[in-house]
């Protein structure tokens, strides 16, 4: 029975603490959640293809550090873990952003606050749920919000899509 009730407070404690994390982040660095948030939005593919390409950047120096018989060097490998997905977290609060916004555009009246910590209890309790949520949903979220933190700590903001019209002034050649 206490394994149960350990497991539930857990559960409990990181329930309350995600969310509270994400918000954090969006209240600290505002201009940096707002950046992970266009790249969400905007280039959606392309974050996950970076989020994808700097997981397997980092999991390698990772694993490597973490097989190594030495102890300091398995220490160096846990710390640059938890650095990475508390990097990455920068990411998710930019998704969160992204879910308030279009909580938004669906007509919801919430303080941004309030929409924000909607947004993030949201994509938190997607990975709850059994199965899909475990093995689809989860790590979809964590490749994307490693590609969102990305671009948005390297200020790499999507190109504005330029709408050509043809000139109608310039001389035809015939």
């Amino acid at each position: 029975m206490a394994d149960i009730s350990a497991i539930f407070f857990i559960l409990l404690i990181i329930s309350v603490a995600f969310p509270s994390m994400l918000t954090l982040w969006w209240l600290l660095f505002p201009p940096l959640v707002a950046r992970a948030q266009v790249r969400v939005e905007k280039t959606l593919g392309g974050t996950f293809w970076m989020g994808l390409g700097v997981m397997i950047a980092l999991a390698i120096p990772i694993v490597i550090l973490l097989v190594l018989p030495f102890g300091p060097a398995k220490f160096l490998g846990w710390v640059l873990l938890a650095a990475s997905f508390a990097v990455s977290s920068i990411g998710s609060a930019g998704i969160s952003s992204h879910l308030s916004e279009q909580m938004k555009r669906a007509g919801s009246v919430f303080s941004p606050l309030a929409g924000f910590i909607r947004g993030a209890v949201i994509l938190e309790l997607t990975s709850f749920l059994p199965v899909i949520g475990w093995f689809f949903l989860l790590p979809i979220a964590v490749i994307i919000s490693f590609g969102a933190a990305s671009f948005a700590l390297l200020n790499w903001m999507p190109r504005e899509k330029t709408q050509s019209t043809p000139n109608e002034t310039a001389p035809s050649h015939a």
